[in-house]
């Protein structure tokens, strides 16, 4: 079977997409896949979903940060970051996502806006709810562990 004309081939747009969890949070590829395919399935619709084809190129997380490539049909990029600003959960640890930018090809898309995710983190303690409590520190952010769960605080929240 012959290639289609270059002017007959979709045409795509790349989105980078920054991700922020808890520092306990493990998200891997597949589950940020299926998170974004059923995002788009209750936004979009099956009909609209797959006009915009949302395809997760590339992939990092780990310590809570991490930043992926998803690739979108020309013409659909309004509808995939809406879709894309639906995902609040992947296997049930809640996650934040942000559109960092949009090129026309993967290696711009790569050299642009990939490679700048949250600041180096740290773990100290922090005195918070009069108390010495472990931290994970990223610039002025910081979840401090409580329990068996994280709270975000603020640098002005803790001493």
């Amino acid at each position: 079977m012959k290639h289609l004309p270059k002017h007959l081939r979709p045409r795509w747009r790349y989105l980078a997409v920054g991700i922020e969890a808890w520092p306990d949070a493990a998200i891997d590829r597949r589950a940020f896949q299926r998170a974004l395919w059923y995002a788009a399935g209750n936004l979009l619709g099956d009909a609209g979903s797959a006009d915009a084809g949302l395809k997760l190129l590339s992939f990092s997380f780990s310590g809570g940060a991490g930043e992926a490539v998803v690739r979108v049909r020309r013409g659909h990029v309004e509808e995939a970051r809406a879709a894309i600003g639906c995902v609040s959960a992947v296997d049930g640890d809640a996650v934040g996502i942000r559109v960092r930018g949009i090129s026309g090809t993967v290696r711009a898309c790569e050299e642009r806006y990939m490679g700048r995710a949250a600041a180096s983190s740290t773990q100290r303690d922090v005195a918070f709810g009069d108390a010495e409590r472990p931290a994970v520190v990223r610039g002025d952010a910081c979840e401090v562990r409580t329990g068996s769960e994280y709270v975000g605080a603020a640098a002005f929240d803790i001493e």
